[in-house]
């Protein structure tokens, strides 16, 4: 939805942009800045004690590596949007104020436990998270009666338990595999993006682009989004290699034709719109590499970073700065600082996913450069983006 301008008489001088501190008037606003922080400066530290440059360690094992970019920047960016976005569907509050200060609270002390050996409060505090913000968004969609959407709220219940899963394996109290926890949880988040997407890109790719015709069609996108549910189903029943990697390829294929439906060919000259296509195709790349892995092709974690860096980290840069446009009356056009953003989060994904094969004997140094490319995307965010989130909407508009 375009923001509408504040009518003033032209005979008059402009008038002064609003002022005041704005961070909690809407779930998009803290959110998107812990999450563009913690991005920028956590990968740095990790990287660091990967390469063996960090004296100490920051994180005890690459799986709270992997725990760290689900439950805690991959989840405050879906806090932050569904928030948002709850206000809209439903017309009712989310979360501002104190009690939105309460849940960035609660986000911040996951960060900070996982780091300590106060392992059963970290597990506590990354399980309730997503279930406080799944409650947070339960309670509009039952005032407002808004039936299309409860599903969200199932699915943070979800990302809750797979978080409780993951904390309960590293005690030892569950005889869970801890990728097992971390899979079905990017399972979640790889179908949460594929519903986003498949509601918002073709509207943005047909309103951003004159004379572009996006389409869906109902048999593929039920072919597409129950491809990936078996998917998770999948890996939660943990069924063998080859019922997983035949509907993965199934699902790639599937999101490849949903894809080029949308035309994204189209979109090059209007880098809100590209962005987001070029997020959805590293889907249908995740999807094929896990195919191939499960066929015995070499992929090791490159299915993976393919979902986290391309899918992930691509769709998010691209919806924090749209939303954060629109709900702050700017025009939703993209600068300079946001497209190269884009720019630095895709050469992330292309060279911590294919670097280790092009260039196998410098796989350290493409982790590296990734990491790099990652974390001056969202640096440049939280630089750009500060002042934004932090006042109030140029329209004077609440929220």
């Amino acid at each position: 939805m375009s923001p509408v301008a504040p009518i003033h008489d032209p005979r008059l001088p402009p008038a002064a942009p609003p002022r005041g501190f704005a961070l909690w008037a809407l779930g998009f606003r803290p959110f998107y800045l812990l999450a563009a922080a913690f991005a920028s400066v956590s990968i740095p530290l990790w990287i660091a004690q990967y390469a063996g440059v960090l004296p100490a360690a920051y994180l005890r094992s690459p799986t709270l590596h992997g725990h760290e970019m689900l439950f805690g920047y991959t989840m405050a960016v879906i806090a932050g949007f569904l928030f948002t976005a709850g206000r809209n569907w439903t017309a009712q509050p989310t979360p501002t104020g104190g009690l939105l200060v309460a849940y960035a609270l609660l986000w911040i002390a996951g960060r900070v436990l996982v780091l300590t050996p106060w392992t059963t409060a970290a597990g506590v505090a990354n399980a309730a998270f997503p279930l406080a913000v799944a409650a947070g968004l339960a309670v509009p969609l039952a005032r407002s009666g808004n039936r299309r959407n409860y599903f969200f709220v199932a699915l943070l219940a979800f990302l809750g338990l797979a978080a409780a899963a993951l904390h309960l394996s590293l005690a030892g109290a569950l005889a869970w595999p801890e990728q097992a926890s971390l899979a079905v949880g990017l399972d979640l988040v790889l179908f949460i993006v594929a519903v986003m997407g498949g509601r918002v890109i073709p509207m943005f790719t047909n309103n951003g682009v004159p004379g572009t015709k996006a389409e869906r069609r109902p048999w593929l996108e039920k072919l597409a989004l129950g491809s990936l549910i078996v998917l998770t189903v999948a890996d939660l029943a943990a069924a063998p290699a080859a019922a997983v990697g035949a509907v993965a390829a199934l699902a790639a294929a599937a999101h490849a034709l949903r894809l080029a439906l949308w035309q994204p060919w189209r979109t090059l000259r209007t880098p809100l719109v590209w962005v987001l296509h070029a997020a959805y195709a590293w889907i249908v790349v995740h999807l094929a590499l896990r195919a191939g892995g499960a066929f015995g092709l070499p992929a090791g974690t490159l299915a993976t970073h393919a979902l986290t860096i391309g899918v992930i980290g691509g769709m998010t840069i691209g919806m924090m700065t749209r939303t954060a446009r629109g709900h702050t009356g700017r025009p939703l056009v993209a600068d300079g600082y946001e497209v190269a953003c884009y720019v630095l989060v895709l050469v992330a994904a292309l060279v911590r996913v294919f670097g280790p094969t092009i260039v196998p004997a410098h796989y350290v140094a493409t982790v590296v450069v990734a990491g790099a490319c990652w974390s001056l995307a969202f640096a440049l965010y939280v630089v750009r983006y500060w002042p934004v989130l932090s006042r109030p909407r140029l329209d004077g508009k609440p929220g």
